[in-house]
């Protein structure tokens, strides 16, 4: 059996970028002369904008420490031990870059047993040792602490978590074992599985303690003080931290079989990290931590070498890393200043869109419709808005007032936008209306305004043929809700320049949106791919599948809400709209469901009743249905609707409608709420061999979202 040591630097020669972390050790004496102390500083030498992470080396640094703590502990040099971080930074898990280069099972094995090898020691020291979460933790940051005898948290903490589900792996340096047996299963499953699947909810500082993860809260600007204060008082004797007992019995398997609910109605089975961080879970009821340790280890090696690890940090890269680095955006420096925006209309969409303009860029907003109640009601929506803001505590008395001030809604365009820098429309979704309306805008913008349409379908250069300076208009496509969902489509006409397009990605950046450049094609990408998915789930319905069989079929991808619940988000009258404008486009793919239109017709709003509290099919929609006689299994559906998928993605690349497949991928993830562990679609159409069936080639390299060859 390899050494930790030997195990560690077999690890760290697989992974030669990684940013290393060491870790110092100082000494000192406690207060109230309670003796001396050791620290464990967790320091990888950057400011806060580079998280401390935990790769081979740095797992190999800490073990060092923990050499000379043991022999001071075991000589009864010192009375207690401690692990912080750097400022707001205690420590944000594994090195994920290291992980992707990974080949062997064997490999991702000995990473998993490193970590527990080096943990356990803090737990086995002759002295009580202590965790200070002074800033974010995450991960292995939030497991070195839990091996710990107690752990203080700072009330300034921002984002406290165990992510590795939402990746596609299990917390595996003692998470699953270790946090189920401190605070109870129930808690535990919350924040493993619950949180992880909820687009990886974080935890504040005071929940943490709340839960009962840290045994005291203290304040961040005088934290460490106040730990090692608390510290003397927990070794003197003066201090008792009591635990609640831990329910072991019938409380133990609800959590765990909620906690399977829960990732039913996340994944529906498709992705296999919440199941296997329950099996361990449900493993260790009785303690035995050994078991748990060996069995995280098992699972932490299996979920490496799988594909929907690969995927989840193939999309945790695009949304953290290309992200912010948009393909095809030009130079930032030819951005012009935005010192006041102008909205056209004043609607729910419009008025979502100056809220958000005015809360980021803290500049005039001023809206215009054609009369003044709908005007009233634009501006009302804004200031309700705000006002919810202040009673939850989110902005102060003064910020609102400012915010407030800065809104304002007009009828003469002329009178609004005359020194309005940016001019964003949002009128009926039909190209003459929005020629109409630019023309009217470019009467009385000035030169250098920027003209956005927030289409969701239409031509941008059409929409811009007709002004004299067609230049000028980009699209500026946001989806639905504006102040949930992070992507923005930036859309380049024919004729756009590069300074309104540079301008158009410096407001996305101050609005905080995920911006992805697209070409001036019908729909874009979200409702281009959303549409052909949607289009084959209702071809093969309207041919003569049953409803609750084509809905079922697609559940092993694990989508955020079914294709039918997704039309009812979206409202039919939309899906049927784009649907018309792509089927005008590409008449040979997209189809206009007949059974749609009448759904439509008839004023429905979906194709399911919730009076049971689940979707039911409407029995009114269900009288509306007509259907052919091809029955499809829900396998054939599947195979339909990616093929599909498979089909129109490949044409978009060779139209050049994004630069790589990376940015359709981004787009689904930020635009649609497509899950991690598919990775957006294309690792998941690369992975079932769907893409070289339809297209004779992968999306992506091998390697790129997968295990490399």
């Amino acid at each position: 059996m390899s050494t930790t040591a030997e195990l560690l630097k077999g690890a760290a020669e697989l992974f030669p970028g990684e940013v290393v972390t060491q870790a110092h050790v100082r000494h000192f004496d406690l207060p109230l002369g309670a003796g001396r102390f050791a620290l464990i500083t967790l320091d990888n030498g950057h400011d806060h904008t580079r998280p401390t992470t935990l790769g081979p080396q740095s797992l190999a640094n800490i073990d060092a420490a923990i050499d000379l703590v043991e022999k001071e502990a075991a000589a009864g040099e010192i009375v207690g031990a401690g692990v912080t971080g750097k400022p707001f930074i205690f420590a944000v898990g594994a090195d994920l870059k290291g992980v992707e280069l990974l080949k062997r099972h064997e490999d991702a094995l000995a990473i998993g047993r490193g970590g527990h090898d080096v943990f356990k020691r803090l737990a086995a020291l002759a002295v009580p040792t202590f965790a200070y979460y002074n800033g974010a933790a995450m991960g292995g940051g939030v497991e070195i602490g839990l091996h710990c005898s107690y752990r203080t948290v700072s009330a300034a903490l921002p984002a406290f978590s165990l992510p590795e589900v939402f990746l596609g792996l299990v917390p595996g340096w003692g998470g699953c074992t270790l946090l189920p047996n401190l605070i109870g299963a129930e808690k535990a499953v919350s924040v493993i599985i619950e949180n992880s699947l909820s687009q990886n909810r974080q935890l504040k500082g005071e929940q943490v303690h709340a839960l009962g993860i840290a045994d005291a809260i203290f304040e961040g600007a005088d934290f460490l003080e106040q730990s090692l204060a608390w510290t003397a008082a927990v070794l003197k004797g003066e201090i008792a931290v009591e635990r609640p007992e831990i329910d072991r019995g019938e409380d133990w398997d609800r959590a765990v079989a909620k906690g399977r609910a829960v990732a039913d109605a996340k994944v529906h089975g498709a992705a296999p990290a919440a199941y296997r961080a329950l099996d361990i879970i449900a493993a260790v009821r009785d303690g035995d931590l050994q078991a748990g340790f060996d069995a995280e280890d098992r699972a932490l090696a299996d979920l490496i070498m799988g594909g929907e690890l690969r995927s989840g940090i193939y999309a945790f890269n695009l949304v953290q890393k290309r992200a912010k680095r948009p393909a095809g955006a030009p130079d930032r420096n030819l951005a012009r200043p935005v010192t006041k925006v102008g909205v056209v209309g004043a609607g729910l969409m419009a008025s979502q869109l100056a809220l958000l303009f005015l809360r980021r860029l803290e500049v005039p907003v001023v809206l215009t419709d054609i009369d003044q109640e709908r005007v009233d009601r634009g501006v009302g929506y804004v200031h309700a808005e705000i006002d919810k803001l202040l009673g939850r505590g989110r902005i102060g008395q003064d910020h609102a007032n400012r915010l407030k001030a800065l809104v304002s809604g007009v009828l003469d365009k002329a009178e609004g936008f005359a020194d309005a820098d940016f001019v964003i429309e949002a009128v009926f979704e039909e190209t003459a209306v929005k020629q109409r309306v630019f023309a009217e805008v470019e009467a009385v913008a000035p030169a250098h305004a920027i003209l956005a349409t927030n289409t969701s379908s239409l031509s941008v250069s059409e929409m811009a043929s007709q002004l004299e300076h067609p230049e000028r208009v980009v699209g500026f496509h946001f989806f639905n809700p504006v102040a949930v969902l992070p992507l923005l489509e930036i859309v380049r006409g024919e004729r756009t320049d590069d300074a309104s397009l540079a301008t158009a990605f410096a407001v996305a950046r101050k609005l905080k949106k995920t911006a992805v450049l697209v070409k001036d094609a019908p729909a874009f990408v979200v409702n281009r791919v959303l549409t052909r998915f949607m289009g084959e789930i209702q071809n093969v319905i309207d041919e003569g599948t049953p409803v609750e069989v084509a809905e079922r079929a697609v559940e092993p991808l694990g989508l955020p809400m079914s294709p039918l619940v997704l039309l009812e988000l979206v409202g039919p009258a939309i899906g049927l709209h784009v649907s018309e404008t792509l089927h005008r486009a590409f008449p040979d793919r997209f189809t206009v469901s007949p059974n749609l239109r009448a759904v439509v017709a008839a004023g429905k709003r979906g194709f399911y009743v919730h009076d049971s509290g689940s979707p039911v099919l409407d029995p009114e929609v269900a009288a509306l249905l007509e259907q052919g006689d091809t029955v499809l299994t829900e396998e054939q559906v599947r195979a339909r609707v990616l093929d599909a998928v498979a089909q129109e993605i490949g044409l978009m690349l060779d139209e050049g409608v994004v630069a790589e497949a990376q940015d359709i991928d981004l787009c689904l993830i930020t635009g649609a709420g497509w899950p991690f562990h598919l990775g957006g679609v294309t690792p998941y159409l690369d992975r079932e061999g769907v893409s070289e069936r339809v297209n004779g080639r992968r999306f992506l390299e091998p390697g790129v979202a997968s295990v490399p060859e």
